[in-house]
Parts: structure tokens; sequence; C-alpha cells
């Protein structure tokens, strides 16, 4: 797989994304839908929105190892979140985590009126390899 970033600008590097991804040669790409802080058992979490942002990467990461790819390989990153005002104090987090496995994706913030019961954060990937 081939991949070229293209920023035009810097300002997005402080908010750990890029303004495009340019994917060749891959070799699969995965689809995932959004995962957010639901349980093993699937119980939806009542927790803050920290917690439920850190289960709702853990789920996405185990979705992705589970296919056989790589987080470093997501390419696009889609964040719906019930309150961009409380996700914003947890934003660090997700941060960490990209940074963490040097991800460079595409991403967009939705503030969504719901989620699923009484899901806060929910996270919708693109991966290829």
């Amino acid at each position: 797989m081939e991949k070229r970033i293209i920023n035009p600008w810097q300002w997005q590097n402080e908010r750990s994304y890029v303004q495009a991804v340019e994917v060749k040669q891959a070799a699969g790409t995965l689809y995932c839908s959004g995962q957010a802080a639901v349980h093993a058992d699937g119980q939806s979490s009542t927790d803050d929105m920290k917690t439920q942002l850190i289960l709702a990467i853990q789920n996405l990461e185990q979705v992705i190892s589970e296919a056989g790819y790589e987080c470093k390989c997501i390419v696009r990153l889609n964040v719906l979140t019930t309150s961009s005002a409380e996700f914003f104090t947890c934003f660090n987090v997700l941060q960490d985590w990209i940074a963490k496995h040097g991800i460079k994706q595409a991403t967009t913030l939705f503030e969504v009126k719901t989620l699923f019961e009484t899901l806060k954060v929910e996270l919708e990937a693109t991966v290829v390899k």
C-alpha cells in the first residue's frame, strides 16, 4: 500500500488529523461500523465521556485487530458525540491514542442529538493495508 498525506496548512497538526489521505495499491480496505462504549455483553455504558471514549477506542482496536489490520493504517476516522463541549474535555485521550499508533487520518467531528441508548461517543473508521 502506498499512502500520501495532503496538508496544505500546518494548523491541523495540533488537532491530530490531516486534510486528506490518498491510498494507492491497497491490498484491502476495512470499513468499520461506529464503535462505542458497548461492553462485551452488549450493555451500553452509562459512564462519563472520558470512560466511554476509552472503551470505544478499545472496541475499535479489537475490531481492527481481529480483521487482521493495524490501527496505524486508519485513513479516515469520524467522531460522533452527543456533546462536543464534553468531548473536548477528554480530547487528549484520542490524541494520545492517535500519536501512540502513528495514525495520519482524515477526520470529521459530528455533534449529534443522540446516539444509541446511553452512549455519548462513537468512532467510525476506514482502515487500509
